[in-house]
């Protein structure tokens, strides 16, 4: 996964911070047939493995604990989210122009 440099956090008490707020991810599995993603609740137990583990609970109805995956897992924690309008950039106000969203 691609993470733009100044987007990139290697602190680790930031990382499980992030989990603990978010708790819920994006659990993401490669199969034969393609991606496959669940929203998914996790929560942390930072006492185990070098980084942590995350656990949570799949329902028998949900497809995508079937098939084998094909590789690893991603587990994906958003933080907050906002809109940020093109106006708020200065080139708006100088030049009239705007940044595409």
């Amino acid at each position: 996964m691609h993470v733009p440099p100044a987007f990139k956090d290697n602190d680790i008490e930031s990382i499980h911070a992030t989990i603990r707020i978010a708790r819920l991810a994006n659990l993401v599995t490669a199969t034969a047939d393609g991606p496959v993603a669940t929203p998914l609740p996790l929560f942390l137990d930072e006492t185990e493995g070098d980084y942590g583990e995350v656990y949570g609970h799949m329902a028998k109805a949900n497809p995508q604990w079937r098939p084998a995956p094909a590789g690893e897992a991603l587990a994906i924690f958003t933080g907050p989210e906002a809109y940020v309008t093109p106006s708020w950039y200065a080139t708006e106000q100088e030049t009239g122009k705007v940044v595409p969203t």
